[in-house]
Order: structure tokens, then sequence, then C-alpha cells
């Protein structure tokens, strides 16, 4: 299931890996945490529209996740790994918002340092 979606190719189905449900639905709220490991690599060379599209993925799993309100006894404890995912999505856009604001502030110190230039 990672390695498609980082691929932005089309998602596992449950039928195709012939899985138990609760066994689907675990895996793909592990699939948030190396989502967000693949965005900290993006994002070493700096903000780009790939962590966000990873991001879009992230928040489209949760909000599959969070619709599953079964008894744990069914779920195998994915209302816990529901709450992990959404914490982990949450620190990920922090990283990334931080990531863009870094760079518009460079942007804006090199514009400032290029106008003292042209002063002298």
């Amino acid at each position: 299931m990672t390695c498609a979606l980082i691929k932005d190719k089309p998602l596992v189905t449950l039928d195709e890996l012939d899985v138990p449900h609760a066994t689907y639905l675990k895996g793909l709220s592990e699939v948030v945490g190396e989502l967000r490991r693949r965005t900290l690599d993006e994002l070493r060379s700096g903000y780009s529209d790939e962590c966000e599209r990873l991001l879009t993925q992230m928040d489209e799993i949760y909000a599959i996740l969070v619709t599953m309100d079964y008894p744990n006894a069914i779920t195998h404890g994915l209302r816990r790994q529901t709450d992990i995912a959404r914490s982990i999505i949450e620190r990920t856009r922090g990283d990334i918002t931080f990531s863009l604001r870094g760079e518009h502030l460079e942007k804006k110190i090199d514009a400032l340092k290029e106008q003292l230039d042209q002063r002298e």
C-alpha cells in the first residue's frame, strides 16, 4: 500500500490482498507513518508539491479510518492506531508549514539583501 501511494498509483484493494478487513485497515493506518517519513525526506530538499500530495493522502486515509466506529474486539485496536495517525498527520502538517514559511523568509531576506547591496 505504501509503495503504491508514494508512486501515486491506485491503492491495492482488500480483495487483491485477500486479508481480513481489520488487518487491511490496520495496515492502512500504518501507511500514514511511512508517508510521513517520505514527506520528511522530500522536505530535506525544500517544500514541494509532492509534500502536499502526500499530506493529502494521509488526510484521506484518516478520513476513512475515523469512520470505522466498531468495537475494539472487531477492529483489533484500530481506534488507537487512528488516533496515532491523526497526531502524525498534524505533526507533518506543522513540518510542511514550517518548511514553507522558512522558504518564504529566506526569499524575503535575499530580496532585502539585494536591495541593500544596490544602495551601496
